[in-house]
């Protein structure tokens, strides 16, 4: 069982005012359509989103991701999402973007757990995600903070799940130590509202950047053979009709 601490609304404000009355009314909302029972704790406090632990009545536990709306640099998020052709005609609103924006990682997710183990989405509101939780008694690690036990093993799943996720359509496109966590010594893909189909003009540019990045963590830790992961996957990459998936 995760540990609680449970708080006031009030003594939430304190991280980096999260909770304005917009967010607040959200929350609201999501709770009393019984998603969750309360906040117990934050994960992570971002420039752009912040991360929360919240239980629900059976004590189990979610995770509640909050788009800061008066942070996020909607400017880089219309960069991207207006490429994708899941979105195209987007108006260049900040709200807008930031909604369609936590509706895309919404999305994606849906997507990509039809082939790799990523947090479950539950529901979405606005600027509001609610994922499935990953871990035991404490939040799964990042990848970053938690080594595998058999590194070459672990670089063996994520190359695959990159290949996964690209038969389901879609690139990571922000792939990292950062953003893949370590649960039990097996790889789980998580900050996927970056992603995008095949289709979109940058994939392969986005691909080769998630690649790069991995291979450059894992060489710290085990000889990669950059070039052969890299011809491997793009050519996987290269062999899908994105019509046909």
């Amino acid at each position: 069982m995760v540990r609680k601490s449970r708080k006031s609304r009030a003594e939430w404000k304190i991280y980096k005012n999260v909770f304005d009355s917009f967010t607040e009314k959200n929350l609201f909302l999501l709770s009393s359509q019984g998603h969750f029972a309360e906040l117990d704790q934050p994960i992570a406090l971002g420039k752009e989103a912040n991360v929360f632990l919240a239980r629900k009545k059976d004590d189990t536990h979610i995770i509640v991701k909050i788009y800061r709306l008066e942070n996020c640099n909607f400017n880089k998020m219309f960069y991207y999402i207006s490429a994708d052709p899941r979105f195209l005609g987007l108006e260049n609103q900040k709200r807008k973007i930031i909604f369609s924006w936590v509706q895309r990682e919404f999305r994606n997710l849906l997507l990509a757990r039809e082939k790799i183990p990523v947090p479950t989405p539950i529901a979405f509101k606005d600027n509001i995600l609610l994922m499935e939780f990953i871990g035991d008694d404490v939040p799964a690690p990042k990848l970053k903070d938690h080594i595998p036990e058999n590194p070459e093993k672990f670089f063996k799943k994520v190359i695959k799940q990159i290949k996964l996720l690209i038969d389901a359509n879609l690139i990571h496109g922000d792939l990292s130590e950062f953003n893949i966590l370590n649960y039990k010594n097996d790889p789980v893909f998580i900050d996927m509202s970056q992603s995008t189909p095949l289709k979109t003009q940058n994939s392969r540019e986005l691909l080769e950047r998630d690649l790069f990045n991995v291979c450059k963590f894992f060489n710290k830790h085990m000889k990669v053979d950059v070039e052969a992961v890299k011809k491997d996957v793009l050519k996987h990459f290269d062999s899908k009709d994105p019509d046909k998936l």
